[in-house]
């Protein structure tokens, strides 16, 4: 039962004998909460993801970049303080297992793991490529350029390793784990509890999720040109990385006020869109291009569409014929059902529990309240404007994660 390790970088290792090092106190002591070698190890490999190169070439990991950065480390450990009798400490062992389809999802949860404190073992899917492993290139590049001390207590508590399914490694760190974190849908999430957790121990889940766009036609018509462009912009960066795979890329758009406007809006906004893309020199393959038509066509033959437009192989709009009947599976990087309501409160009805993330354009704070009021924790873990809807949080799918990484232990006298 041997994995490989890809960071550190090593030779492969038997299950046991990682679980055996992982448990042991470092050299210099126990990770606590917010360990100045855990921040120091962080913020030099976030300066490796920043490089112009590395930024340029995957943009997503200059956003992991950014959110790894010393001011917003700090930012994020500021929000655990605690106050009277409460002390926070790590959970002990947490076991990630990430989702393939977003290949960097697994630095966001480790990294916030590790500002916890905790010991960490990530497994990393055999079909990660690309961002995936610059991230490991990065990692243990980072790692030569910390001191002595701080390179020997994160090489002997966090390790990122790959295996071939097996149920008796992943058997193995699941019950050594104090915490197990999975990622990637609702059978990822069936198949790993079928492994039991040590009593004490539980699971952090991100089953599947579903998002959707809402615009306002009044902000559209109010907004300047320089504002219409950036939406499209901002969409395209929430929809085109990860080929819409990820849980918070929306895969409908619903125009919010009259008839008239809305078709108008819809149109120029589409528009738009199609220009960033030929900007971008976006690239669509032949099999997603087959994907698009095979996904709309069966819409229509179902009856959830009652019109199709093309534009290109870059987009593809399916005008639903009726809003409630919201397809929310993937059906093809740039497939967007589209429709328009009256009001936000007509979107109530129409939310389910796995609805995770609203990208928003042209509304006010105060009827986005409203909207997420009415809703009263039904669906929706967050708004955010166009643009944003791919940008980590430390509060994720209603989870405060470094909350739910430590621990509190109360002291009386």
């Amino acid at each position: 039962m041997t994995l490989d390790q890809r960071f550190p970088l090593s030779d492969p290792i038997e299950v046991s004998s990682l679980v055996e090092e992982l448990r042991a106190e470092p050299v210099g002591g126990r990770l606590r909460v917010g360990d100045p070698r855990v921040v120091e190890f962080l913020t030099k490999f976030a300066r490796k993801l920043l490089a112009p190169a590395t930024a340029r070439r995957f943009p997503e990991l200059a956003s992991l970049g950014f959110f790894l950065r010393k001011g917003e480390i700090a930012k994020a450990l500021s929000t655990l303080e605690t106050s009277g009798d409460a002390l926070r400490f790590p959970r002990g062992l947490v076991f990630h297992v990430p989702p393939a389809n977003v290949d960097t999802i697994f630095v966001y949860s480790w990294a916030l793991s590790a500002l916890a404190g905790n010991h960490n073992v990530v497994r990393v899917s055999s079909r990660s490529a690309g961002a995936a492993e610059t991230v490991l290139e990065a990692l243990n590049a980072a790692l030569s350029e910390v001191d002595a001390d701080t390179a020997a207590a994160i090489t002997a508590t966090q390790r990122m390793v790959t295996y071939d399914r097996s149920d008796a490694i992943s058997g193995a760190l699941s019950v050594a784990a104090d915490l197990r974190v999975i990622w990637g849908g609702d059978a990822s999430v069936a198949a790993l509890r079928k492994y039991p957790l040590a009593p004490h121990a539980r699971d952090l889940t991100f089953p599947d999720r579903s998002s959707f766009a809402v615009a306002s036609v009044r902000g559209w018509q109010n907004a300047s040109e320089a504002e219409r462009r950036g939406a499209a912009e901002g969409f395209y960066n929430d929809s085109y990385w990860f080929d819409q795979a990820a849980c918070s890329s929306p895969r409908a758009v619903f125009w919010v006020g009259d008839e008239a406007g809305a078709r108008e809006a819809g149109q120029e906004f589409r528009k738009l869109l199609a220009e960033v893309l030929a900007t971008k020199q976006h690239v669509t393959e032949p099999a997603m291009a087959v994907q698009k038509r095979v996904s709309a066509y069966g819409a229509a033959v179902d009856g959830l569409v009652n019109g199709i437009e093309f534009q290109g192989n870059g987009i593809a709009t399916l005008e639903l014929a009726d809003p409630a009947v919201l397809p929310r599976e993937w059906l093809g990087a740039g497939t967007f059902a589209n429709a328009r309501v009256d009001t936000l409160s007509d979107l109530v009805p129409i939310v389910l529990r796995k609805d995770q993330t609203v990208g928003q354009f042209g509304f006010t704070k105060e009827e986005l309240t409203e909207f997420v009021t009415e809703l009263a924790g039904r669906g929706v873990d967050r708004v955010v404007p166009f643009g944003s809807a791919l940008t980590f949080s430390a509060i994720w799918d209603g989870y405060d994660l470094l909350t739910e990484f430590s621990r509190l232990v109360t002291v009386q006298a």
